[in-house]
């Protein structure tokens, strides 16, 4: 090495920012795409990876997105917070749905929920600024939160108490920089429901300290049971001007692949996220928009078959995963997803090998059962899979036997 040759990269000479660089991949992601080249490559794989339903978009809300096509206005650009009328449709979706009545002045269409979750963080927070994050999270949260400068704290729940926290958990985690509680309830990757008075319990305790609250509700018509979805900004008014709820289509009209989301908070903050917008992307893609107009204007028939459906396959997969020694799964009341601890498991010998980590397990139930799954580290709680029962009910029940076979030669 010469003289003039740096040991090490200094930050003039560094290709990727460090603020970028640190971000991890969605792990979700890509556990999905690595099932998928597995697929295409001709191995039969079954994914439990991405929480995505495998019903096909409603037939009326793709037709309203084939004339969106047709119509010239929908060719240009369109306002960077969203189409007036989809706007409003939300506001009024909003009040059906949650009891929550809002202007359509408090509405910001995103490209998709991350992009409301990034925005809504990058509005409210200054750099330090501390986040509560119930773990185990969505993989996305911590980042988003990083991404706009803030400082994401986390605090677990397991399985003892249905992955839910308390306030007593909260006020341990909470300090004089804590600005956000990020709540989640029906929650992924776990599947808890909060009930409404542990709900009101958190935002009245929220409410108490001055906290501002973020609170995703993509999951809002995805419990079963005796569970019931409760909105925040419904039951503690008084939070409703320190309150940023985060929803779209993706999950209740199954409308993954179309990219749609939505903000709904105060003015001035869905104001400065809609500022974000309109250097960022500008509008969301106007047939998209159309399609989502249709959706949420519409009835709620069409996610109350997928209801149904999923309803029985949670009850199939807690079934089969408990089946297993070693294997704990508590039964979710929300979303679509099993989240069993697999902690029992780890050290024990499985077709010659000794898994330390639930990373580990992961990897080699894919390499030996051909089935992908999410492992715990993902969400922040190692010792645990989260698998997704949102796929046909033959291949759920033939990935969990395939998990049945395998992990049952688990040995000492």
């Amino acid at each position: 090495m010469s003289a003039a040759t740096p040991s090490v990269t200094s930050p003039t000479q560094r290709r990727v920012s460090a603020r970028v660089g640190s971000i991890s991949e969605s792990a979700t992601l890509a556990v999905d795409a690595k099932a998928k080249a597995l697929k295409a490559a001709g191995r039969p794989v079954i994914g439990f990876g991405a929480g995505e339903p495998d019903f096909p978009t409603p037939d009326y809300i793709v037709e309203a997105a084939v004339e969106a096509c047709r119509t010239t206005r929908f060719h240009r650009y369109t306002p960077a917070g969203g189409l007036p009328e989809l706007k409003a449709a939300i506001a009024a979706k909003t009040l059906r749905d949650s009891g929550y009545e809002v202007d359509a002045s408090q509405v910001l269409v995103t490209n998709g929920g991350k992009q409301a979750i990034y925005e809504a963080f990058a509005a409210i927070l200054d750099p330090g600024d501390e986040v509560i994050v119930p773990a185990p999270y969505w993989t996305t949260y911590p980042e988003s939160i990083r991404l706009a400068g803030g400082v994401p704290v986390e605090v677990v729940a397991d399985e003892t108490t249905g992955y839910r926290v308390s306030v007593e958990q909260l006020e341990a985690a909470r300090t004089e920089r804590t600005k956000v509680l990020l709540f989640v309830s029906p929650s992924n990757p776990t599947g808890a429901v909060y009930s409404e008075a542990e709900s009101e319990a958190i935002g009245r305790w929220a409410v108490e300290h001055g906290l501002w609250v973020l609170t995703d509700e993509i999951y809002e018509h995805l419990v079963y049971g005796d569970a019931a979805f409760t909105s925040l900004p419904a039951i503690v008014p008084e939070l409703r001007d320190k309150c940023v709820v985060v929803n779209g289509v993706a999950k209740t009209y199954a409308m993954t692949g179309w990219r749609v989301g939505w903000i709904v908070g105060p003015q001035d903050v869905v104001k400065a996220a809609t500022n974000l917008q309109s250097h960022a992307t500008s509008n969301v893609a106007n047939v998209s928009q159309a399609a989502a107009l249709a959706a949420v204007s519409g009835s709620l028939e069409a996610v109350a078959a997928m209801r149904t459906a999923f309803d029985r396959r949670r009850r199939t997969i807690v079934r089969m995963l408990n089946e297993i020694d070693g294997v704990l799964c508590p039964t979710p009341e929300g979303a679509f997803y099993a989240y069993p601890s697999v902690k029992a498991l780890l050290g024990k010998e499985i077709r010659g090998k000794r898994p330390q980590t639930s990373m580990e397990l992961a990897a080699l139930i894919l390499d030996e059962a051909e089935v992908a799954v999410v492992p715990g580290e993902a969400f922040g709680t190692p010792g645990y899979l989260r698998l997704s029962y949102a796929l046909g009910d033959e291949d759920l029940a033939e990935g969990v036997s395939r998990l049945q076979k395998l992990l049952g030669e688990a040995s000492h």
